[in-house]
């Protein structure tokens, strides 16, 4: 299947917004204004689409941007330089077809210049099994865990040296 990776335009926010919306929990909720908030301050937001049709998605970005999230904050508490995968999502229709390969391949060429790692979360509880394989078959080892969400979620804190 022919498919392109581009960085992602504010026209796009909205489509991106929706598939967001579709993959919860497996990513947080967010709003049309943190997505816009994403697109000004991260490194990496880039869109796959398959003949013009919005694949999915992956947010990254490095330490000392703008953004509270406590994962991001545990990463940039431990390592001086990383980059921090926000969110990947896959569009529901385009799953196992190796996109989410083709975004970490994408991803890690983009970075291998500029930071030694990639690092990210993923749900324990609730479960996000089909994500923690995935991550953990791309090579990423989970490196501690973390409680969110005043205790209702657990995430594995990943990494993967590039």
């Amino acid at each position: 299947m022919d498919f392109t990776i581009e960085t992602t335009t504010s026209s796009e926010l909205n489509q991106i917004l929706e598939i967001n919306q579709q993959a919860l929990p497996a990513v947080s909720s967010v709003t049309i204004k943190k997505m816009q908030h994403f697109l000004e301050i991260v490194d990496y937001f880039k869109t796959l689409k398959v003949d013009n049709i919005i694949g999915g998605f992956l947010i990254a970005l490095t330490p000392e941007k703008d953004y509270q999230s406590v994962n991001y904050k545990w990463f940039e508490n431990k390592y001086d330089s990383f980059i921090y995968v926000d969110r990947i999502v896959i569009n529901p229709t385009f799953k196992g077809k190796g996109f989410g390969t083709a975004f970490y391949n994408d991803l890690s060429n983009f970075s291998k210049r500029k930071v030694p790692r990639i690092t990210c979360e993923v749900n324990i509880n609730p479960p996000n099994k089909e994500s923690m394989l995935f991550h953990t078959k791309y090579g990423f080892k989970q490196i501690d865990t973390q409680f969110t969400d005043g205790g209702q979620k657990e995430v594995s804190l990943m990494e993967l040296p590039i």
